[in-house]
């Protein structure tokens, strides 16, 4: 932590309407630049005590809040999209300095973030109940669906304002509230938002966004008894430890943890499509993404003639401070941390016998900042950890396979189970990766990246339940049963 702190932007918590400095006497965090490495903002430290009153502020709103019809709930969501559209540009620019996201993918999240919300505004009227069948004269069997009450979402630093959109929408749009956890990595957009919050006039205690460290205050967060659901865009190892602790008090978890995509190019494959998806999928957000390209396996027929092209399409890559140019493809790495991972990852590939057709070392160009070469390996062997976890970088391993079932039995060789993408002109073997891959999602010549309206789940370690959708919106809703009899 930084010393002098007197030129640089200081953020707040926003607990119950209000913006409130440190309570657990925890000081502040650094927010760097990834690019440069300066010290851009701090943010509060939170603990224990503002995950309390957080949660406090949560559980006395809900009750009234879930109350008022959905319609006019939904008015609260549509009050902040407009307020994201007003403001896009200076979001975008903040979101873009702070994760070094390139500054068109930084204005889509923004924009895509507003439409969340108008899209979730639209389920006001059209999430429903059921009635049942009674085997008894004379009753009637009522199944209702009504918020859980209080959520904690807890959001990832490569998506930060989008993936609380994710949460906050459903939740808020159902009649529960909601504290949110924002990243300490990356929690500067989602911060300046709630600054923007006095526009929405969203009744206090409703939305309430806390800052700090996942040890400290996300630990607070999970193991309060008053929290009905934890809703976490994170690590396995963050899972684990979320469901460690929703376990003491029987709290429903939804999580979107890792993923290890494989994608498929088959021999009948269009060549150019195959390699401008795969290398868009790998590259977006400078590989740090979960649901992107991770391994490739290639049909040895169209190995060569892929790989050519795939290695000219990365050298081609153009990378810079996300800041300040506007024509590049990708940026930094969000941390040193991130930085030294991938590094270690890629060496350790080749000292187990891998070979670096381009790339594979951190970037000087620079001078300072987490760069990381747009990188190609080969050689590699389907046990090798560069195959089997996660790199989240720009990294893309490379597999010869014989033909499309050793492919797809690599391609389920894998703990995770969150994406997976086909190139094929083959019908046949759409269907048979349809439904053989096991994934939550498959992806057949395009790019991997999901749909608002679709359901973004992962299989295996790569989580439990969902987002995105009406079934995203199921997440935040409980049932109840109502037996009325007919009385003479």
């Amino acid at each position: 932590m930084s010393s002098n702190h007197t030129t640089i932007a200081k953020y707040q918590h926003y607990i119950n309407g209000a913006f409130v400095g440190s309570l657990s006497s925890g000081g502040y965090i650094d927010v760097l630049d990834p690019c440069t490495e300066e010290v851009i903002a701090v943010v509060p430290r939170g603990g224990q005590k503002e995950a309390d009153a957080a949660i406090d502020a949560a559980v006395a709103a809900q009750h009234e809040w879930s109350l008022l019809p959905s319609v006019v709930r939904a008015n609260y969501l549509k009050a902040m999209a407009n307020v994201i559209r007003e403001n896009r540009v200076m979001l975008a620019e903040t979101l873009a300095r702070e994760q070094a996201k390139v500054k068109g993918l930084a204005q889509v999240e923004i924009d895509v973030t507003a439409e969340y919300y108008d899209y979730y505004a639209g389920f006001a009227r059209a999430y429903e109940g059921e009635i049942i069948q009674s085997d008894r004269p004379g009753e009637q069997i009522f199944l209702h669906k009504l918020p859980i009450g209080v959520v904690v979402g807890i959001c990832p630093w490569n998506f930060p304002f989008f993936v609380m959109a994710r949460k906050v929408a459903p939740s808020l749009l159902t009649g529960n509230t909601i504290v949110v956890k924002v990243s300490e990595e990356a929690p500067l957009t989602c911060l300046a938002f709630t600054k923007l919050l006095d526009k929405v006039n969203l009744p206090k205690g409703v939305l309430n966004v806390v800052c700090g460290y996942g040890s400290e205050i996300g630990e607070a967060l999970t193991n309060n008894k008053n929290v009905g659901i934890i809703s976490l865009t994170g690590s396995v190892d963050s899972g684990h430890k979320v469901m460690a602790a929703a376990a003491k008090n029987i709290t429903k978890v939804s999580l979107e943890l890792g993923g290890k995509a494989p994608a498929i190019v088959c021999r009948d494959a269009d060549m150019e499509v195959a390699v401008k998806a795969i290398v868009a999928s790998r590259i977006i957000y400078s590989g740090q993404v979960c649901n992107c390209a991770e391994r490739v396996y290639v049909e040895e027929a169209v190995y060569d003639e892929f790989l050519e092209k795939l290695t000219a399409a990365m050298k081609a890559v153009k990378v810079g401070n996300a800041s300040n140019d506007s024509d590049i493809d990708m940026s930094a790495q969000i941390n040193r941390k991130q930085l030294d991972k991938i590094n270690g990852m890629v060496e350790r590939a080749q000292s187990a016998g891998a070979k670096i057709v381009t790339g594979g070392k951190k970037s000087t160009a620079f001078g300072k900042g987490y760069f990381y070469e747009p990188t190609i390996i080969v050689d590699v062997k389907q046990d090798a950890e560069i195959m089997q976890k996660e790199v989240f970088g720009p990294v893309l391993p490379v597999m010869k396979v014989k033909d499309f079932d050793e492919a797809l039995k690599h391609a389920n060789d894998s703990e995770y189970g969150l994406t997976s993408a086909v190139y094929t002109r083959d019908i046949n073997k759409m269907l048979r990766a349809t439904k053989e891959l096991k994934f939550g999602e498959v992806y057949f010549n395009r790019e991997n990246f999901e749909a608002i309206q679709g359901f973004h789940a992962g299989w295996r370690k790569s989580g439990i339940g969902g987002a995105d959708g009406k079934h995203g919106l199921e997440e935040y809703l409980q049932t109840k049963t109502v037996y009325i009899q007919q009385t003479v």
